[in-house]
């Protein structure tokens, strides 16, 4: 087992630089290259995750009852050849926002499709003893990535060009679908589908479980509310910095990278706070302390304490986030059956993904009224508030957290299992 979770690990850890150095490219490219909109800035990430969601959606209940490798290894080749015709387009002079859009679209369903499935597949892979170490080293592995990639990024750009960053990217897939096809532990038998409800039910029993089970329920709609305010942020900060503040490439990528080091510290820390703790303190007070940093980003400077100001707070805002985050996966993997598992990760994507943009283009139409600085100021409202619906009551610690809520997700009434 530990052989072949360092194998993915090693593929998760490869895609993981490779989108770190990629990391805000198509915003940057649609600014710098093709000098689009504030708005348009906005409505490339919005419509990528919408139409990627709706893309992603039908496909969970198909992934559910497939071998999750091959599913994998598909959707990595898939977000290497759309980022790589970026670069080819810009080399050949055809290069359209509309292209980019394109590319948000299939990149975001692909990464739908692979999140879900290698969720699933982690859990198969991970005993549950060992998940939230497994989960903190992936989380530790991403953070490190966005510390360095993005300002690696920032100085190929500056080098060589706006689109060079997304070759990368895209090369990592490659590789990344290389690593996931070495793992050699044959994986479990999947779920059986089930004969006796309609394609919509099946369709819908992501939700129907997460939904109904009273821990997953109220993180489910924090998650939204936290990741939509966010999100609504961060075309407007690439603005922020690159129009505003006049921030140079390298600048740039310093300010996205940097402040991934607390995300570092915070999933090491993830591991031992738990064991004094518990997961659910840890949950209400991390969850809490994501919260107030991103009204400090709204009143950012010119001159050289832009820099320090924005990375100062989204250090200490990733830090939370850093500890927060593996324990809400592990929590999520232990609260949901298997035979579910796929849909359940696939919903909350899909959710994830639709409130997100609809945040993005309301953050984008407040930006054009009243400013960008303004619309950052009401996405750090609407983070504070998602503190409110974080679970302040005591978790359950197995899937039958609600009322038949095993039932509800399983067609065929099969209990709910840890």
């Amino acid at each position: 087992m530990r052989r072949d979770f360092g194998r993915l690990w090693g593929a998760y850890a490869v895609s993981a630089a490779g989108s770190a150095v990629g990391s805000g490219a198509l915003p940057l490219v649609a600014v710098l290259a093709l000098d689009v909109t504030t708005f348009q800035v906005s409505l490339l990430a919005a419509l990528s995750a919408l139409a990627g969601a709706a893309i992603a959606l039908p496909l969970g209940g198909h992934v559910e009852h497939r071998r999750k490798r091959p599913v994998m290894i598909t959707a990595d080749l898939v977000r290497c050849l759309v980022l790589l015709s970026v670069p080819v387009a810009a080399a050949l002079g055809v290069l359209t926002f509309a292209q980019l859009c394109l590319v948000g679209v299939f990149q975001s369903a692909a990464a739908i499709v692979f999140g879900a499935a290698s969720t699933a597949h982690l859990k198969g892979l991970v005993p549950p003893a060992e998940r939230l170490r497994a989960a903190s080293r992936l989380e530790t592995t991403n953070w490190l990535s966005q510390s360095a990639g993005p300002p690696i990024g920032g100085l190929l750009v500056t080098a060589f060009g706006t689109t060079v960053s997304l070759a990368v990217d895209a090369f990592s897939f490659l590789l990344s679908a290389l690593g996931v096809r070495r793992i050699r532990r044959p994986e479990p038998v999947p779920p059986a589908r089930s004969r006796s409800h309609g394609r919509g039910r099946e369709l819908m029993a992501g939700w129907t479980y997460v939904l109904g089970h009273r821990g997953l329920r109220p993180l489910f709609w924090n998650a939204m509310l936290f990741g939509g305010a966010i999100m609504m942020s961060s075309p407007l900060l690439t603005v922020l910095m690159l129009r505003e503040l006049r921030f140079a490439p390298w600048q740039y990528g310093l300010a996205l990278g940097l402040p991934c080091l607390g995300g570092v510290l915070g999933s090491r820390l993830t591991a031992p706070l738990t064991g004094r703790l518990g997961p659910h303190r840890v949950l209400l007070l991390f969850g809490v302390l994501r919260t107030p940093w991103l009204l400090l980003l709204a009143w950012a400077p010119s001159g050289s304490l832009g820099p320090v100001v924005l990375i100062t707070a989204n250090t200490f805002l990733l830090l939370a986030a850093g500890v927060f985050n593996p324990s809400f996966t592990t929590y999520r993997m232990a609260a949901t059956d298997d035979a579910v598992m796929t849909r359940v990760v696939t919903a909350w994507s899909v959710g994830s993904r639709t409130a997100q943009p609809l945040s993005m283009l309301a953050g984008g139409a407040v930006a054009a009224v009243g400013g960008v600085r303004l619309a950052i100021v009401v996405a750090g409202v609407l983070c504070l508030a998602s503190a409110l619906l974080l679970p302040w009551r005591a978790l359950p610690s197995a899937a039958a957290g609600g009322a038949g809520a095993g039932k509800e997700a399983e067609p065929s009434g099969k209990p709910a299992t840890t």
